[in-house]
């Protein structure tokens, strides 16, 4: 049984979403007849899990993390992909099948007028920030944010392709043509830096007799260092990447203004898609992040209504001063988004080797703000369902009149998100729902 379950998960994460959809099928009915354990739901999120629609470092499809979350019983889960929406109906479906609370994202880089002299969350490059978009219901936009997508995935392909011809001139005759080897490695065609430097490592093996010391004369390392990093896969694409694409490296372009959208005409795509606006966080450490209620109070006066964090980056840290500095910026900033009202998103992005699964709620450093995680989860959740079910979302005319402040609309969602269960018997819930009715009758016919 067990090499069958193997051949079934990894079906989960064939190109072809027939066969997804297929695999998928048969682990369910194998654990409702108690063929496969399945852990029961337990109070635990991962909100921010990118798939191989934009590289997950463990090859996941979002049909493969739909079922990761029910079969590890993690109560809650989103994907969020960089530039497109390419997930947003497989996962949603796949998680109403499974029984997930399930949201979906974007994520891009935006040029930040109002902070071009500061650093923000982009190391290295002031005015630029990392930015997202979640509660997505729908992988097929309305226009004009349909053209505003279709610009960021060209954006994204034409970064790529000047950072290839940069590293193919250094790296020669170790070069990759974009098309044929670094394209087929997604799906879909959104290819990152990451899939990139996967094809480098692939042809420096097909293409050098000798690839350990052909790493270490380009990444000007010893050759026996070159050598141990040869055997972690992970280490060497990471240090790859940052030599040879990230700010210093051959490969690097480095942005401005025209290189990705303004903040506003991103905000414009999320709000068309009923979706919502969600700033990002890092780790407190940057000019622009020390800057954080300003940063924060601007993005709100933009329509931002969410706040994301990657926590174990923040606590989990070997050095104690630099894990005392950041955890403290993790309060403060979780303090900060309660006291403006900007619930939380929160996940482990999985899109580098090493990345947890989900993170460890159980810490003790994760204590004092497991509550403000868990119920930011839900209340993405709670807007995602009313928004696909009955379109009732955060951004619904019915909410901007029945809940006017943002206090109102973060606790109502929220608690939706609480009483609405995933799956078949939450959408029997809802659909018994009169969008008529004011939301305190929602909630009192919700809990009967």
């Amino acid at each position: 049984m067990n090499e069958r379950l193997a051949d079934l998960e990894a079906q989960l994460n064939d190109f072809d979403p027939t066969v997804r959809a297929s695999g998928l099928a048969e682990l369910i009915s194998l654990a409702e007849q108690g063929v496969i354990p399945v852990e029961p739901a337990s109070d635990v999120a991962n909100m921010h899990c990118h798939t191989f629609f934009s590289f997950n470092a463990y090859g996941y499809s979002p049909t493969a993390l739909a079922w990761l979350a029910k079969r590890r019983g993690f109560k809650l889960m989103g994907t969020v992909e960089f530039d497109v929406l390419d997930s947003v109906d497989e996962f949603l479906d796949a998680c109403e099948t499974v029984g997930v609370r399930g949201s979906t994202g974007i994520e891009t880089r935006v040029f930040l007028p109002e902070f071009i002299t500061r650093e923000i969350n982009s190391p290295g490059e002031p005015g630029i920030y990392y930015h997202m978009g979640i509660g997505f219901t729908s992988t097929q936009a309305p226009e004009p944010a349909a053209g505003i997508l279709a610009d960021m995935r060209q954006r994204a392909g034409q970064r790529n392709r000047r950072v290839a011809d940069r590293v193919n001139a250094y790296l020669a005759p170790v070069t990759i043509d974009y098309e044929r080897d670094v394209l087929p490695l997604t799906p879909s065609g959104n290819a990152t830096e990451r899939h990139m430097v996967v094809a480098y490592l692939s042809a420096a093996k097909r293409l050098v007799s000798d690839p350990v010391q052909f790493w270490a004369d380009k990444l000007c390392l010893d050759p026996d260092h070159a050598a141990v990093l040869m055997r972690d896969g992970p280490k060497l694409q990471s240090l790859v990447r940052k030599k040879l694409m990230k700010r210093g490296g051959v490969g690097y372009v480095r942005p401005g203004p025209d290189s990705f959208p303004t903040v506003d005409r991103f905000h414009q795509m999320v709000e068309v898609c009923d979706a919502l606006i969600c700033a990002t966080w890092l780790d407190g450490t940057s000019e622009g992040e020390q800057d954080m209620e300003e940063l924060l109070h601007l993005l709100i006066g933009k329509g931002a209504a969410a706040l994301n964090i990657v926590p174990d980056r923040n606590w989990n840290i070997a050095d104690p001063e630099i894990r005392r500095i950041k955890l403290q910026n993790l309060y403060d900033v979780v303090d900060l988004a309660q006291e403006l009202s900007l619930p939380l998103n929160v996940g482990t992005e999985m899109n580098s080797f090493g990345q947890k699964l989900v993170d460890d709620f159980d810490a003790s450093e994760l204590a004092p703000v497991r509550q403000a995680f868990l119920d930011g989860a839900h209340f993405v959740y709670g807007h995602t369902v009313m928004q696909r079910t009955l379109g009732l979302g955060y951004q619904s005319e019915w909410a901007r009149s029945h809940l006017p402040s943002r206090p109102e609309r973060n606790d109502f969602y929220t608690r939706i998100g609480y009483q609405v269960v995933p799956g078949e018997k939450g959408l029997a819930q809802l659909k018994r729902l009169n969008p008529a009715m004011s939301s305190a009758e929602l909630l009192s016919k919700l809990s009967e």
